[in-house]
């Protein structure tokens, strides 16, 4: 059976980087058989109702920021879709009681393309994106991951795409260390996770200590939820990677399994 995985995108600079986070990613997917097909929940396609892109063509790589390096606007993850696999998704998502629709025309965001960018360079693998809708309580994020459980016993790899502390205000472009309200938040969203404490993580914005500091929007946080309730059934975490960029961005990676 495949793991799930929450994986922290950091900025879209990670593409063109070459660091020990770089590399993680990269010994990352190698780490696992090949997947049959790649799902990813990214914090970069919000919608109200939750959205399944439906394809089998390669997408348009989305360049959906402004201001970075011209090498950036370069990259082309010529990935396709599957559009079979795409519509038991919706189907499973339908028989859960879930509102749901397919979208045919939507490229890969940076929220999929940077991470797979090293975890898969190769691009050989099918990918289906799903959207996030920050509306939704914790617990119904997590119900939205886990009516997927059974598609990670059909060798496809799940992953959250976004960041525990996400807090562009307070980017520090020089800081090479976290803040201290980082740090301390990403601590307890870590002690919860690997204890499978969800009772609390729902209840993070009361119990997390800075968690409006930490999350002032929450995009980047629920695709945890989302990871997390793929492996529900085996209810086991394990921290892969820790690190920070920036000051007030974390670089986490969850193992779900």
């Amino acid at each position: 059976m495949m793991p799930a995985l929450f994986v922290s995108h950091g900025a879209p600079t990670l593409a063109i980087e070459n660091n020990e986070y770089t590399k993680c990613l990269q010994e990352l997917g190698k780490s696992y058989p090949k997947p049959k097909a790649i799902v990813v929940f990214s914090a970069h396609w919000e919608s109200s109702i939750l959205s399944v892109s439906v394809t089998d063509e390669i997408y348009e790589t989305i360049y959906d920021f402004m201001g970075f390096p011209a090498e950036l606007y370069q990259i082309d993850y010529r990935a396709r879709g599957d559009k079979q696999i795409a519509e038991k998704i919706i189907g499973l998502f339908g028989e859960n009681g879930l509102q749901v629709r397919g979208n045919k025309t939507r490229g890969l965001d940076h929220g999929v393309w940077v991470i797979l960018k090293h975890m898969y360079p190769e691009a050989d693998i099918p990918v289906i994106n799903i959207s996030v809708s920050p509306n939704l309580q914790p617990k119904e994020q997590y119900l939205i991951g886990h009516a997927l459980q059974q598609l990670r016993e059909d060798n496809v790899l799940i992953i959250g795409s976004g960041g525990i502390t996400h807090n562009l205000r307070e980017i520090g472009w020089g800081e090479t260390e976290p803040y201290q309200w980082s740090f301390e938040f990403d601590s307890w969203v870590i002690d919860q996770v690997l204890k499978w404490d969800t009772k609390s993580l729902f209840n993070y914005e009361e119990e997390a200590p800075h968690a409006k500091r930490a999350v002032p929007r929450n995009e980047h946080f629920i695709p945890l939820f989302m990871a997390m309730g793929s492996a529900d059934n085996m209810k086991k975490a394990s921290i892969i990677y820790r690190g920070y960029r920036y000051g007030s961005l974390s670089m986490i990676v969850f193992k779900f399994h």
